[in-house]
């Protein structure tokens, strides 16, 4: 007896999928159907919702790849089943995080990349809080041999992403973020001494700030507490925020001393999602040496067939994200990466400057290498009479309609006032890409000078946007 039958057969090789039973009715979204249906019907009601998403090449708020190589997507397929922190099982995949760690010790100039501690994440967020933990035991444990209280740890930082606060709050650490002030839009030597005592488990600067795109003076911030530990005795280490710069530096500012050259530098952590041009789901983090990392933060796991150390957050996670990393440094090298991040380079600039050309905006950061990642942010001017006759949200909701996602944001603390608008860009943004953006922000300020905005747009009404 045949298994199917030939009207069967020719239901499943001709009928249209949009004339399909389980196609002429909506499917169940907020609980489980009763019963099964054809998978090819199933990817299609799947593949239609994401229309509705954006475009993410066209999304300028990301710091994140949007785009990667064929070879990448191919590598990420055949590890969609490893389990990353089955290093027992997958012991070539534990290996090659092994390389990466090593790899990236290295570039930041670590004092012993072969020897140093170091592990894969599932972003630059995950690294930080590692990077905070380390930094708190340690204060912690010097606190204990000096026999004073440990219930009052803090930490100092510039304007920060959400994932440091997140750090603050979940692990019980005051959390003292520099105001901002006048044109002062980062981090300052001066204003870090301000706020430093025995309390201090570390300082925090940051290799391009969110909101600016800037690269906080590590070495100067460096310098102030080596001379603060001279005067006092006083000593704070450093952990550096790289998610972006980390990746971005070593290429195009080989000069600049941000990393383990500087020995108050203890920890680094970076997204090679962001600048390291890995696809979405991985971060870095690396500590100078094995001192660094205490070791009451590593455990040992021994029910997955061997007894292996972790000191991660997450558990289990896809090994194809830290694969397709290790793909990038063989498949670019060095030459590779500054070639790549270079030409990003050279379209933040070429975009900085026709947008100061337009006339409404004044730059506050162009895009130059020597001082941040390949992004330009600015802010409104207001005309002689000063007023305005549409605000940056109003832009950013005009080029929406168009599909481009330029978020407009105002600034932390003591300078919310300002509101600025940034566009980052990535891989895979193109010149052609930024000259077609362009066109569609002259037709945007051609529309608002014909149709001027009665009541523009308060922050509240565009959404707000933090990342």
């Amino acid at each position: 007896m045949a298994i199917h039958t030939k009207d069967s057969i020719r239901d499943r090789a001709f009928d249209d999928i949009y004339a399909s039973t389980d196609l002429s009715v909506s499917m169940p979204k907020y609980k489980m159907s009763e019963g099964e249906h054809d998978p090819r019907h199933v990817y299609q009601v799947v593949h239609d919702e994401l229309m509705l998403d954006g475009n993410s090449r066209q999304n300028l708020a990301t710091f994140c790849q949007t785009w990667v190589e064929d070879e990448s997507r191919r590598l990420m397929d055949e590890c969609v089943d490893k389990n990353m922190i089955d290093k027992d099982e997958y012991p070539q995949t534990a290996e090659i995080e092994s390389r990466c760690v090593h790899i990236i010790a290295d570039l930041w100039n670590a004092p012993e990349a072969a020897n140093t501690l170091g592990c894969s994440t599932t972003g630059s967020s995950e690294a930080a809080m590692l990077g905070g933990l380390a930094l708190k035991w340690k204060w912690r444990k010097k606190m204990q041999a000096a026999g004073k209280p440990t219930d009052r740890p803090n930490l100092i930082c510039g304007p920060v992403q959400i994932c440091w606060h997140k750090f603050a709050r979940y692990f019980d650490v005051e959390l003292r973020e520099i105001p901002l002030e006048g044109d002062r839009l980062i981090m300052s030597p001066e204003e870090v001494l301000k706020r430093v005592d025995e309390n201090t488990i570390g300082v925090v600067p940051t290799m391009g700030v969110t909101f600016t795109c800037d690269y906080e003076p590590v070495k100067a911030v460096s310098d102030a507490l080596d001379k603060l530990q001279k005067d006092t005795g006083l000593d704070i280490p450093i952990h550096v925020d790289g998610a972006s710069g980390g990746f971005l530096a070593p290429f195009c500012a080989p000069e600049i001393e941000w990393d383990f050259r500087l020995p108050r530098v203890h920890s680094i952590n970076a997204s090679g999602h962001k600048f390291g041009l890995a696809p979405l789901g991985v971060g870095w983090i690396i500590w100078r040496d094995a001192a660094s990392l205490p070791e009451e933060l590593i455990f040992n796991v021994n029910y997955l067939g061997g007894n292996m150390p972790t000191f991660a957050l997450n558990f289990s996670r896809p090994g194809g994200q830290v694969v397709a990393q290790y793909y990038n440094f063989l498949r670019l090298g060095k030459d590779g990466y500054r070639r790549i991040q270079t030409a990003c380079y050279d379209t933040a600039r070429y975009l900085a400057d026709e947008i100061g050309k337009l006339g409404p905006f004044r730059i506050l950061f162009d895009g130059d290498m020597k001082k941040g990642i390949p992004a330009l942010s600015w802010t409104l001017k207001e005309d002689d009479n000063g007023k305005v006759n549409f605000t940056l949200y109003d832009l950013a909701d005009r080029l929406r309609s168009r599909g481009w996602q330029v978020p407009a944001y105002s600034m932390p603390v003591n300078r919310e006032d300002l509101v600025v608008q940034r566009i980052l860009v990535r891989h895979g943004v193109s010149r052609d890409l930024a000259s077609l953006l362009m066109d569609d922000i002259r037709r945007s300020l051609d529309y608002f000078e014909k149709h001027p905005v009665a009541r523009p747009m308060s922050e509240e009404e565009a959404g707000g946007f933090r990342h």
